[in-house]
């Protein structure tokens, strides 16, 4: 079969222009025994960058768990699958849209949701709840503001019309995000357990059917733009982000689930990064087929797209499928229905070739397998990080009294409310949002109940910084506890890893450090990792992000009406706290913010302690001993405390720190595996007594009442004012008055 040579030739700057080196060019000349066309060359790019192909990461995810007696698929597809009874399964991933939401923050964002939406309900599953992790500049950098506004809208533009709630998340500023946001968006969905859908194509002559929108000229290059850093011009790069169609993808939802039900489908593959080009070579490749395409039957927008625009672009609310034969006119019919093209683009063959024609030539003849398995697999050089010395609580002075640094610490872009955030997104469209944005996790109840999910997403990138190995750990144990704070039994975890350029070795030293923290905490809970994405080169001149490996997880709660929250029930509770308390002050807010000191190592995660905490505090949610539970992270003791005062306007007397702990290192301090727990006074004594028995440090440190936290030694703290201060500060930066 002779294959067309485009006029173009192919240059060493054309293949750089197209991310490969010039050994990885070779390597592609070795495989395919040629030159490419220019139609190859771009197939050969958008699989072999990092984005697509995790050739500086998969030698060392690999070291990842991935089973466990509820996963029913693990990493490899569009999304991992756990079962949680009854015949019912969970399917939830999260993905990075970071750089194009950097160059145009509404559609970056928008489209960020929608490929995570398509993810998920491609595997059969109807999607039920969405979050997401934001990570912005600093605050006074020029373009923050704008990111910020751009973002939000984004994220609640295309959720809130779709038709999903936006249930959870979290939002950081640091500078080291000035130049490269970070938008990590997760989607969890509910399908039958029998009628999960897969990728992989099987058959030979069987239909390859496009379907949803017409394919233009937007998001070309997109993957490979996610696999490079940023520079000065990044806006230059604007045409390579893609524009959503959120009323599309909900008909495309509903077309797609509807042709399921019907039996319509042997495989189905979305169309994200890379396009028709990944969808239907990964769909033959997982299948063990060839694939042959007719590019003049793809539906398009535009006047005379090429071949090599039409694999590579990333138009969005597309789907590619291979259906039985004789569901053909069934299906199509169906999507006619919702007004969507199908078309019947080209057919599976035995030839384990990725054909592609357009007029009448053959613009692409290649290995279909090894356009995936042969891509380089790098074992790049990296360097562990130096242990940074531990701080030492009794020589770090209090900056002003207690009180004084509580009020300046909720008013911080980090600890502030992020109301002004979640109140733009629909969190309860659908009826079954039991707990909404603003506590540890969120909780959705599954169909009419009584079980319910939970799920949030964790990390604090100024550890995995300090320790990635620590902060890795740290990012899932925080995941676990915020599960468990509202009385779910923790299941598995989506993960969304994102660092910088992985050719310097330090930052590959972080990403290994941080995997290898992440693997060991997820084996130690029993917290597999079912799905997730990479994101490298997350990076701007030179200058990398914090590491930033964020963790969605999910959980189960057999009994939505048991669940936890975070808000003081009552007066007179008893407060507790499990866990112990050093008074760790290490790469701690107070450190950052009250002493102008970013520095020391952060706290260390003891595994086994984390376990047998939040055990033991889900048997006090469980059992209906427990009125109110919050898990201890950012800001540490305080910070919580005033978290649940806020969240009910019910304040608390608290008795004085131990002797042996500076106050304002037991009060900020971020020691792990810690909860506050309020149980009626009655019982607080019991509570105690079985901690004991559990060999679970707990102490009971005040009690609930009245109107104002008030500490020994210290000014009465007016939760209203504490409400007031926390509330304030992220409205008023977004109208410019902060």
């Amino acid at each position: 079969m002779t294959v067309v040579n485009a006029a173009i030739k192919i240059t060493p700057a054309l293949v750089a222009e197209h991310g490969l080196k010039p050994d990885e060019y070779q390597r592609l000349l070795a495989l395919i025994g040629r030159e490419p066309t220019l139609t190859e060359l771009g197939i050969f790019s958008a699989m072999w960058n990092e984005h697509c192909s995790y050739k500086s990461s998969k030698v060392h995810l690999r070291g990842l768990p991935t089973k466990g007696p509820h996963v029913i698929q693990g990493p490899g597809e569009n999304a991992g699958v756990i079962d949680i009874g009854d015949g019912l399964a969970c399917v939830f991933k999260m993905e990075s849209h970071n750089h194009p939401s950097y160059i145009e923050p509404y559609q970056g964002a928008a489209t960020g949701v929608g490929g995570i939406l398509r993810d998920v309900f491609t595997m059969g599953a109807r999607p039920i709840a969405c979050l997401n992790a934001l990570s912005f500049g600093a605050p006074e950098h020029a373009k923050t503001r704008h990111l910020v506004s751009g973002v939000v809208a984004g994220i609640g533009g295309y959720g809130n019309s779709f038709g999903v709630p936006t249930v959870g998340g979290s939002v950081r500023f640091h500078s080291r995000y000035d130049g490269n946001i970070l938008v990590n968006a997760m989607a969890v969905g509910l399908a039958k357990k029998d009628k999960i859908f897969y990728a992989a194509a099987s058959g030979v002559g069987m239909p390859i059917v496009y379907l949803g929108s017409k394919t233009g000229r937007d998001g070309i290059h997109g993957a490979s733009m996610a696999s490079a850093e940023f520079d000065d011009d990044s806006a230059e790069k604007r045409p390579t982000v893609q524009v959503g169609d959120p009323f599309s993808e909900k008909l495309l939802l509903e077309a797609c689930l509807e042709i399921m039900e019907k039996g319509c489908v042997i495989a189905i593959q979305d169309m994200g990064a890379a396009g028709l080009t990944s969808s239907a070579t990964e769909m033959g490749a997982k299948g063990d087929l060839g694939v042959t395409l007719d590019l003049d039957k793809v539906p398009c927008r535009e006047e005379g797209m090429t071949a090599y625009e039409m694999m590579l672009s990333e138009s969005q609310e597309r789907m590619l499928m291979v259906l039985k034969p004789d569901k053909e006119k069934e299906a199509e019919a169906i999507f006619r229905k919702w007004g969507l093209d199908f078309a019947i683009v080209g057919e599976t063959t035995p030839t384990k070739r990725f054909i592609v024609r357009h007029k009448g030539e053959v613009m692409a003849d290649l290995p279909i397998k090894e356009l995936g398995d042969s891509a380089p697999e790098y074992k790049r050089a990296f360097v562990t990080a130096e242990k940074l010395p531990v701080i030492d609580a009794g020589a770090v002075e209090a900056r002003g009294s207690i009180a004084d640094a509580l009020e300046r610490m909720i008013a911080t872009p980090d600890l502030c409310s992020k109301r002004w955030v979640w109140e733009q997104y629909d969190h309860i469209i659908g009826g079954n949002t039991v707990q909404r944005p603003g506590g540890d996790a969120a909780v959705v109840r599954v169909e009419d109940g009584p079980k319910a999910l939970a799920m949030c997403t964790d990390v604090t990138p100024r550890y995995c910084e300090a320790s990635p190995f620590e902060g890795g750990k740290q990012a899932v144990a925080e995941c676990w506890r915020n599960l468990t704070a509202v009385g779910a039994t923790p299941l598995a975890i989506t993960d969304n890893l994102n660092f910088g350029n992985p050719e310097r070795p330090e930052i590959m030293g972080q990403f290994v450090g941080c995997v290898r923290g992440i693997s060991e905490a997820c084996k130690a809970l029993d917290f597999p990792v079912v799905s997730g994405n990479v994101s490298l080169y997350n990076e701007t001149n030179g200058k990398a992000i914090l590491p930033t490996p964020s963790i969605g997880g999910i959980g189960l709660i057999e009994n939505f009406a048991k669940s936890a929250t975070l808000a003081f029930k009552r007066d007179g509770d008893a407060i507790l706290v499990v866990g112990e308390t050093t008074g760790w002050l290490g790469q701690s807010i107070y450190l950052r913010e009250i002493c102008a000191r970013e520095e020391g190592a952060p706290p260390p995660v003891d595994l086994i302690e984390e376990r047998e905490n939040g055990d033991f505090v889900r048997g006090l949610i469980l059992d209906g001993t427990a009125s109110a539970v919050h898990d201890l992270s950012d800001g540490g003791l305080l910070v919580a405390l005033a978290e649940m005062a806020m969240a009910s306007g019910i304040g608390a007397t608290l008795e004085a720190p131990p002797d042996d702990i500076p106050a304002h290192a037991y009060w900020f301090g971020e020691d792990q595996a810690r909860y506050i727990v309020t149980v009626p006074a009655g019982k607080a004594d019991a509570v105690l007594a079985r901690a004991r028995d559990a060999s679970v440090l707990a102490s009971r440190i005040g009690t609930t009442g009245g109107g104002a936290l008030k500490l020994a030694g210290e000014r009465p703290l007016s939760v209203a004012n504490l409400n007031e201060r926390s509330e304030a500060w992220l409205p008023a930066y977004m109208a410019g008055e902060a």
